[in-house]
């Protein structure tokens, strides 16, 4: 698998995972489906146990991170530009007020497209969803039809313009079922966008001479127009994640220290319970209470100064001198006059 990895160090990997979160990795600037499969991706390690404090720290900082992105920033506003470009782009070619439309998919990309979409008045529109109640419940919205993706094969047909994006590995209609669709309609012409990353429709069927296919890459020149806005939302998107990032990291440079926390505090308990339980014998024995206490509070002292003194006392010029510095700093001690 090596040739298909890259390594990032941690101070290089929590922005790196920010980012691809925020959607400013994506090919389409602000795009949420790779959000979603981090997610998917998150679950399938828990399920397997392999994600371990760290890791899951990490993935609900990063989730974390991902929204205040896109409530913060303009950075969603590419995939509204997506959107918009591929219906000024089906305009160019049809006038959408006489056309028949297929939206295959209920993300937010298609719940976009919809709504641009509704605004001219198309014939009708169609929702072909994986599952009809999601389907259904953008269609209500646009006042349209909702149907299954197994329906495609005998209804493709019926549709003018067809506009899809999934999150399907693979492709929702082949060169294939796009050719026998184009005989049924006696080779009257379809234009299709794929929005898709990965894409939904098989790139072998642009070579249909009645079928006008374009991707991501084609919209790029009819994006640009609003670069400037975007350029700015993602100086501030780097912003909030260079802040995040940086907080991320002083925590999980503080988990370097727990295991010396941990042991020191190991050490001083068990200081504390033999003094308490010579205290305890004293006791017993008759000594006086206020006696029995004054002996427990200095031991304690004795002993809790025993190690930091013993250690000043042992080390050399130079090393002395670093240490009264960091004891006056943890015991806050006054400066030498």
């Amino acid at each position: 698998m090596s040739p298909h990895l890259y390594t990032l160090a941690q101070d290089r990997a929590v922005p790196h995972a920010f980012r691809v979160a925020s959607g400013l990795d994506s090919m389409v600037l602000g795009e949420p489906q790779i959000l979603g499969q981090m997610k998917q991706a998150v679950k399938t390690a828990e399920a397997a146990g392999s994600l371990g404090l760290v890791l899951n720290r990490l993935f609900q900082r990063t989730f974390a991170v991902a929204k205040d992105v896109r409530t913060q920033t303009d950075i969603g506003s590419a995939s509204i530009s997506m959107a918009a470009a591929a219906i000024k782009l089906a305009e160019r070619i049809f006038p959408i007020v006489e056309q028949r439309v297929l939206l295959i998919g209920a993300g937010e990309m298609i719940d976009l497209c919809a709504t641009h979409l509704a605004k001219r008045g198309p014939k009708s529109i169609t929702v072909a969803n994986r599952t009809l109640e999601r389907g259904a419940q953008l269609a209500s919205r646009v006042q349209a039809e909702a149907i299954t993706l197994n329906e495609l094969p005998e209804r493709l047909a019926q549709f003018d313009i067809i506009i899809t994006s999934t999150a399907s590995s693979l492709p929702i209609l082949g060169k294939g079922m796009l050719e026998r669709a184009i005989k049924v309609r006696r080779h009257a012409p379809m234009f299709i966008v794929d929005l898709a990353v990965p894409r939904d429709v098989e790139p072998e069927a642009s070579e249909l001479d009645d079928v006008f296919l374009y991707s991501v890459d084609d919209l790029a020149n009819i994006v640009k127009d609003n670069l400037q806005i975007r350029v700015e939302a993602v100086r501030e998107a780097e912003a909030i994640i260079a802040a995040q990032a940086e907080s991320f990291l002083r925590w999980l440079e503080g988990r370097a220290v727990v295991p010396v926390i941990t042991a020191l505090h190991g050490h001083h308990d068990a200081l504390r319970a033999a003094e308490l339980e010579r205290a305890k014998r004293l006791l017993v024995n008759g000594t006086p209470v206020d006696q029995v206490l004054e002996q427990l509070a200095r031991g304690l002292t004795a002993k809790f100064l025993h190690g930091p003194t013993q250690a000043l006392n042992q080390a050399g010029e130079a090393e002395r001198a670093e240490m009264l510095a960091l004891f006056q700093r943890v015991y806050h001690l006054p400066d030498e006059p």
